[in-house]
């Protein structure tokens, strides 16, 4: 199952790869549907995405390399496969295209019919079809673009060869630009002055705005950030931005204009990684906002689901909170669960957090006691008012604490503001019709929202009563899989890439990690071990829950004579929903890398 390849080319299973159908229809191809027939000839990648997830955006930058150097031969088509019932809309897609900046085809499938097809079970997925229309390969997760890299340079010589290649342009076609003074901002501060900076994401800078919200002061940061998000003022007067793709932190002096990197290498953080230190030597992952609280600045990093602190006196960062396990999990901060925090608040007491992918308002005491106010976990997702132990809502990107004590959730795919009270334990929604909120600030008693996918802010009063709405609940589009009760073997599927070999030089070099929603699900098999397969005992009392699965594997080059080969981390988070019934699969194979015998 986790063999290293033989030095030679494996021979390859061939598996016809089943056609290409969304009901969304086709995005960046000039208004063409494209079928597999159109693609033969080329080396073609499926990335099977969906926008709310931050590991989907890690694998976009990923491929952005390997679609330029390979344009002539390889066509990337990305597939989107969504979670969330807004992600479902075809406008919201072709919003998530240009937003980031996807120039590739992209096959918009709300019903998730070649998601079913290829029976993929995870966001994101590669799968590599070769020149004859047969798959060749399937990975789960991040780190694998070395080895597609080197898969399509195999298949570029061996369909050359056969004569079977067709090089010359693919299909993109690139959207006309339209001119906006913001392109989905992201975040929003008021400034001392009165002004306004916006984080204005898609455009790669900062942007200062008048009182009005909508005269534009200056552009800031031109050529420095990547898809900049979240804005805090320091208590010396300077701002600190979450530059998000740059995995950096850097510090804005208002007056003079300079900007300095001072947290973060420019590099993603992987697991294994130093996860305390000087802060310009530790890697970060998708810093998605800040908030300073307790003399630090706190950093919401949805990259790996954890918080984490930079305190400026020292110059060092360090985990705060969470395991990087994706999931909802309350308690002491070492232990608790978070899924893509992106959005932070700080009041006296609390730092409230919008917990995205689970649909979550949380919150973190002084202490370090992690809490939940509104929010499941990572499936349940809708628009409901009333008592918050039975309120939802729908991927939330940002919070904003109220003056009374009761905070504001920018509700984004619910293109909502709601209100959640503690004093009450009550969920109302305070205005609808917004454009995908994702971030809100106070200003002279009235809230300014970031309408992201307006692009623009929106000036609001905050209403003496609640805007009624009525009630939808959700639950993920994903079917869930039937297994029996009793033994399930679990199987991840990790196969080395051509010229790696798994590497043991420091012990074990894969890990797999088990748990449960509801805990009860599992009888036995939780845990972490190193082995990459793991049997399961099913608790025939429990009919349904989700398995959670992660899994990481750590593959270097296999060439004795090199001392310091290169090695590549490839890891993947599994939220798999599961239905236990007799008749149900005994084996449950989730692909890592590879394919499943």
């Amino acid at each position: 199952m986790n063999d290293s390849a033989p030095a030679t080319a494996p021979r390859r299973a061939r598996v016809r790869a089943p056609e290409l159908i969304g009901k969304g229809g086709w995005l960046n191809t000039g208004g063409d549907d494209l079928t597999l027939a159109d693609l033969r000839g080329k080396i073609v990648l499926l990335d099977f995405w969906t926008f709310c997830c931050v590991n989907c955006l890690h694998v976009l930058d990923e491929l952005r390399e390997l679609e330029e150097k390979h344009r002539d031969t390889l066509v990337i088509v990305g597939v989107h496969s969504p979670k969330f019932v807004h992600e479902a809309e075809h406008q919201a897609v072709v919003d998530a295209v240009e937003r980031y900046e996807v120039h590739h085809p992209v096959l918009d499938d709300p019903e998730l019919a070649t998601w079913k097809q290829y029976a993929v079970r995870a966001w994101p997925t590669l799968v590599v079809i070769d020149p004859e229309g047969y798959v060749v390969a399937q990975h789960a997760g991040e780190g694998h673009a070395n080895a597609i890299r080197t898969l399509v340079e195999e298949l570029e010589a061996e369909h050359e060869a056969k004569g079977t290649l067709r090089r010359g342009d693919g299909p993109y076609v690139a959207p006309e630009p339209v001119a906006t003074d913001l392109r989905f901002p992201g975040k929003a501060i008021l400034l001392p002055s009165g002004n306004l900076l916006v984080s204005d994401t898609t455009r790669h800078q900062l942007v200062e705005l008048a009182a009005d919200g909508e005269t534009v002061v200056r552009r800031i940061g031109e050529g420095v950030f990547r898809e900049p998000q979240g804005l805090a003022m320091l208590p010396d007067g300077k701002v600190v931005v979450a530059d998000t793709v740059n995995h950096s932190l850097r510090v804005l002096d208002l007056g003079t204009g300079a900007i300095e990197r001072v947290a973060g290498t420019g590099r993603q953080w992987w697991q294994g990684s130093a996860t305390s230190g000087p802060a310009l030597e530790v890697d970060l992952s998708s810093p998605w906002d800040v908030a300073w609280w307790q003399g630090k600045v706190w950093i919401a990093m949805a990259g790996v689901h954890q918080l984490w602190t930079y305190d400026p006196g020292t110059g060092t960062v360090e985990v705060a909170a969470g395991t990087t396990n994706e999931g909802l999990v309350d308690g002491p901060a070492a232990e608790a669960w978070f899924a893509q925090p992106s959005g932070l608040s700080a009041t006296e007491d609390r730092l409230w957090i919008a917990d995205a992918e689970t649909s979550a308002l949380r919150w973190i005491d002084p202490d370090g006691s992690v809490h939940t106010a509104v929010g499941t976990g990572l499936f349940d997702f809708g628009h409901r008012d009333g008592d918050a132990a039975q309120a939802l809502l729908q991927h939330p990107l940002g919070v904003t604490a109220l003056p009374d004590g009761s905070v504001a959730v920018s509700d984004t795919y619910n293109h909502a503001l709601r209100r959640y009270d503690p004093a009450t334990g009550e969920v109302t929604t305070l205005a609808t019709d917004l454009r995908e909120p994702s971030g809100a600030v106070l200003v002279d008693g009235d809230i300014v929202v970031v309408e992201s996918a307006r692009h623009r802010l929106t000036r609001l009063r905050l209403p003496e009563e609640a805007v009624r709405v009525e009630a939808v609940a959700h639950r993920t589009r994903r079917e869930a899989t039937e297994v029996a009760p009793g033994r399930l073997r679990l199987d991840v599927v990790f196969q080395a890439p051509t010229g790696q070999k798994l590497d043991d030089r420091y012990g074990p070099s894969t890990r797999l990690l088990v748990s449960a929603t509801p805990p009860e699900l599992l009888l036995g098999g939780e845990g972490t071990g190193t082995d990459l397969f793991r049997d399961l005992d099913l608790n025939p009392e429990v009919t349904e829950g989700v398995l959670h699965v992660s899994a990481m594997a750590a593959s270097c080059d296999d060439d004795p004579s090199n001392e310091y080969p290169a090695c590549h981390v490839h890891q993947q988070d599994w939220g798999v929903p599961v239905k236990v019934t007799a008749t149900g699969a005994a084996r449950l194979p989730l692909i890592l890398a590879g394919m499943d015998a």
